[in-house]
């Protein structure tokens, strides 16, 4: 069964590693889809510079492929073969959120939602948190792969 993760990925972080692990050892193939709104300001890092950096990140996984989508998720599932969707849950907010998004998603699109829990010590990892820390000059080395973090640091020195 081929799954597709979803998300705009910037930065990568552990986290999203482990989620990524975790769902290519439940399911034959993991696409990690970073979708992209072109609508919205680039954040951190460019798309392609994010493709990039999970590539690296997931190089020794099997069977992980990365995708850049725009719009709806449920459209980028179809379009990419995905049976399903699956998504990280860190607390009960994001278990709140991600329940009613998984009810929207098989509605509107027919497409079911698999809630995977990230290992504890990478539970409290977001994305934003990273970006926040990386821009203050924080060390954020613990909570990035090697790739993201020669990326910030490399950009720091610009």
């Amino acid at each position: 069964m081929k799954v597709m993760f979803p998300g705009s990925f910037d930065p990568v972080h552990l986290g999203h590693l482990d989620i990524i692990t975790q769902a290519a050892t439940l399911f034959d193939e993991v696409v990690v889809a970073v979708m992209h709104n072109p609508e919205k300001p680039s954040g951190m890092f460019s798309v392609n510079e994010r493709v990039e950096m999970i590539k690296s990140a997931t190089s020794h996984i099997k069977a992980v492929t990365v995708h850049v989508c725009a719009g709806l998720a449920v459209d980028a599932a179809k379009t990419l073969g995905a049976n399903c969707i699956v998504k990280s849950v860190r607390n009960v907010t994001d278990l709140d959120i991600e329940v009613q998004m998984a009810y929207t998603n098989s509605a509107v699109g027919g497409i079911q939602t698999v809630l995977l829990i990230p290992q504890p010590a990478n539970a409290f990892i977001s994305s934003r948190y990273v970006r926040e820390v990386a821009h203050y000059g924080g060390n954020v080395s613990s909570l990035v792969p090697n790739v993201v973090d020669t990326a910030i640091t490399k950009a720091k020195g610009r």
